[in-house]
């Protein structure tokens, strides 16, 4: 008969300055992760809901690993477990383990532990060894050898950061592509432009929607200009930019190192003490994401405003129908894509003035709101790139135009006397527009009654190609 199984321990015990707690034995964090779960229960996001701060997380503790391998101060053995760890990590492994709030007190210490100590754990089973036999590979004194949170940390953020510009850029191409695509397909779509939600003069729905292609296309190149401001870290100035606690050389090879890691072109900060407490680079990057998301709420409106209707509003494109309208009216249909939208750019406005508030806080060598910063400016960037992909792929791509609609709203607006303005006068064009508005009728047959202009002349005026782009007057 065999001996019963030895039932295997649910906790094991971890202790750190304030005492001794129980860590659940199959994590691979560790004591000071587990009390920041328990501090810290706030927005309910964790750290591995942005799959590119851990993995940003992981390459700069590698790079600092290099750096002090290259240095001497790393033996072998422990480096070689910490360079697994970390490609395991940054492959996509354990990020579940990294389940501490995006909202921290601390400035950031409770990430930059649940790092170390994930890396210390996964590194002690490559050398053979329990979690928790931190004296075979300490989350400290290896892991975050030559680092301090405020140096590790901030260096993470601008890396995720990063990572993300160019999922970002890519919805945002993609998006302005489509409005170019839709720009193409309705030029020869007339129909009213207007000023004030009043008619103004004639247009073409394809000059409409190539304007929204244009303002999105200017955007672009201004956040990659932008990203470029997060190359510059404060990795090696550990505590407060003074590099306490590091070879002199480490600050050097310490960033080369995590340029080659990561494939981008940091640099270190000309003076790490500024660097180590200035947000600019956030406060500046946040801005045009919200300019970015004020683009994009407009278009939305206008989107809102044209598909309006459908008998009783403009009426002039339809978007495709994503779902009922409405649990009471029947046949009702809501343009959800452009609200859903909308509402998504009120959030990234919202989110920009809890940037704002973060950066202004800071004190003397540190800003303790970082988190704050960090999980605002990336939630931003996920949400600017979904809502793009969103509205692209069930809005965009599926509207269609109600051109004959279009084209009697022009015939039958008085807008239209702007266009034979120059050839009748100012006075007549007033006149006439305010008869036609009291009368009811045609701008057109009042100009045909009068014998204001000959046929001939009338019918070049008016045709779409002439009052959609400049052109010479008729003598």
């Amino acid at each position: 008969m065999n001996a019963p199984a030895k039932k295997l321990a649910k906790t094991r015990t971890e202790k750190d300055l304030l005492g001794i707690a129980q860590v659940p034995a199959d994590a691979f964090f560790g004591i000071q992760t587990q009390r920041a779960m328990e501090n810290f229960n706030l927005s309910g996001i964790q750290l591995h809901h942005f799959p590119n701060l851990v993995k940003a997380l992981a390459i700069v503790k590698l790079a600092a690993a290099q750096a002090n391998a290259q240095l001497g101060q790393l033996e072998k053995k422990r480096f070689e477990a910490i360079d697994f760890a970390c490609r395991e990590i940054i492959a996509g492994k354990y990020h579940d383990q990294f389940v501490v709030d995006m909202i921290q007190g601390g400035a950031g210490t409770s990430t930059n532990m649940n790092a170390n100590e994930v890396i210390a754990n996964v590194g002690l089973g490559y050398l053979g060894h329990n979690k928790g036999e931190y004296q075979y590979l300490h989350p400290n004194n290896d892991v975050n050898m030559a680092q301090s949170t405020n140096d590790a940390y901030p260096t993470a953020i601008r890396l995720s950061v990063l990572l993300d510009h160019g999922k970002l850029v890519g919805s945002l191409r993609q998006l302005k592509r489509a409005f170019k695509v839709k720009s193409v397909e309705f030029a020869d779509v007339i129909k009213m432009g207007r000023t004030q939600l009043q008619d103004a003069v004639p247009m073409t729905l394809g000059q409409e929607f190539r304007s929204y292609a244009s303002t999105l296309s200017e955007d672009i190149d201004r956040i990659a200009d932008l990203s470029e401001l997060f190359l510059e870290v404060n990795l090696g100035g550990t505590a407060i930019g003074t590099g306490i606690n590091t070879d002199p050389q480490y600050a050097h090879f310490a960033v080369e190192c995590l340029a080659d890691v990561s494939q981008f072109s940091f640099r270190p900060a000309s003076d790490l003490v500024e660097a180590s407490s200035d947000m600019g680079a956030f406060v500046l990057f946040s801005g045009m994401l919200k300019r970015l998301a004020i683009k994009l709420s407009k278009i939305c409106n206008d989107l809102r405003l044209l598909s309006s209707g459908p008998r009783t509003g403009l009426n002039e494109i339809n978007l495709p129908p994503q779902q009922p309208g409405s649990s009471i009216m029947p046949g009702k249909v809501n343009p959800v894509i452009p609200e859903a939208v909308n509402q998504v750019a009120f959030q990234i406005i919202g989110n920009d003035m809890a940037i704002t508030m973060a950066a202004e806080a800071g004190q003397l060598q540190l800003n303790v709101m970082e988190p704050l910063i960090a999980y605002n400016i990336l939630e931003s960037m996920r949400l600017l790139s979904q809502a793009m992909d969103m509205l692209r792929t069930r809005c965009i791509e599926g509207i269609t135009a109600n051109a004959e609609h279009c084209k009697n709203q022009v015939n039958n607006s008085i807008g239209i006397i702007t266009a034979l303005n120059p050839y009748i006068g100012y006075d007549n064009a007033t006149r006439i527009a305010r008869q036609a508005q009291e009368e009811g009728c045609s701008v057109l047959d009042l100009v045909r009654q009068e014998k204001l202009l000959d046929e001939k002349t009338l019918e070049d005026i008016l045709r779409p190609e002439t009052m959609v782009a400049p052109g010479r007057l008729r003598k």
